[in-house]
């Protein structure tokens, strides 16, 4: 697990997507038996850069990658071919200039934005709050008047922000997005009846969207799995391909980086998806829930 995103100049940052890498690559070297030192000399550099790699801290080329494979000897093609990817997704996301890059508002939430820019589905799991991707902004705007946006124009940029981050639900590719609530969400009354019908409202008319996935976790079910607090589970390239687990604690943010780590992520959104009710039946609560508001 990871607490948060160092920030550097340019390319030397750490990423989540390069520290992964360099998980992995550091992984097979271990297994191999191969010092830094010995993976230096196969690369002709430094060990200061098979330590950067290692740590995510550069982008990687891909002749890199297949050399240390082949010293390592990961000769399975579909591991050097899941390296390969992987590298190539976070060379993007570094040579990305997103939008979030100018918004002060973002702030540790960057990161995220920027990995939820190149995923192609999104899982999350939520007890709390309607996630902000189905927000309306009236929604978000009750939500800012209850936290620290004190000020309107912070208010209005946290609106900006999260309905901008909406996009990734339409246009020619858009995001698959499954979400799972708890019935709490629902009842909530976040900016009050009016504000709160509204928002239930849209979550139907959401739900209606091909790629879009709710479902509620409702009072009856008891004692639910994931009660540790919100989390989403960010996926890349083919299902099951590349997943990285992300969760927001006070003051900072988490990712799961490591195999072992991202699983427990995928065993509790399955287990509160199963104990759901399925999508159907779950509008239908949320219809009811909306009329009788």
């Amino acid at each position: 697990m990871n607490r948060g995103t160092r920030e550097g100049q340019g390319n030397r940052t750490s990423t989540v997507l390069g520290r992964r890498l360099g998980g992995e690559l550091q992984k097979l070297r271990a297994k191999a038996g191969k010092t830094q030192l010995q993976a230096a000399h196969e690369l002709s550099a430094t060990t200061t850069k098979v330590t950067k790699m290692e740590s995510g801290w550069v982008p990687m080329r891909d002749p890199d990658i297949r050399v240390l494979c082949q010293f390592y000897g990961a000769t399975d093609a579909d591991v050097v071919n899941g390296l390969l990817d992987l590298a190539r997704l976070d060379r993007d996301r570094r040579k990305a200039k997103g939008w979030w890059q100018q918004m002060p508002i973002v702030g540790g939430l960057g990161e995220y934005i920027a990995m939820e820019e190149v995923a192609t589905r999104i899982r999350t799991w939520q007890p709390a709050l309607v996630p902000g991707l189905l927000q309306t902004p009236e929604y978000i705007r009750a939500l800012g008047v209850t936290s620290n946006w004190s000020h309107p124009d912070e208010i209005e940029a946290l609106v900006t922000t999260r309905t901008k981050r909406q996009g990734r639900l339409w246009g020619d590719q858009p995001l698959e997005f499954h979400a799972v609530l708890w019935e709490a969400v629902l009842r909530q009354q976040v900016g009050g009846p009016d504000v709160m019908r509204a928002q239930l409202n849209h979550l139907v008319e959401m739900a209606q969207l091909p790629h879009v996935h709710v479902q509620v976790l409702p009072f009856r079910a008891g004692p639910y799995p994931g009660a540790n607090g919100a989390f989403n589970i960010v996926s890349f390239s083919e299902p099951g391909a590349l997943e990285v687990g992300y969760a927001e604690a006070i003051g900072s943010t988490l990712w799961a980086e490591g195999v072992e780590a991202n699983a427990a992520y995928t065993r509790a959104f399955a287990q509160v998806s199963q104990r759901s009710l399925a999508p159907h039946d779950s509008v239908n609560l949320i219809d009811a829930i909306s009329k009788g508001m």
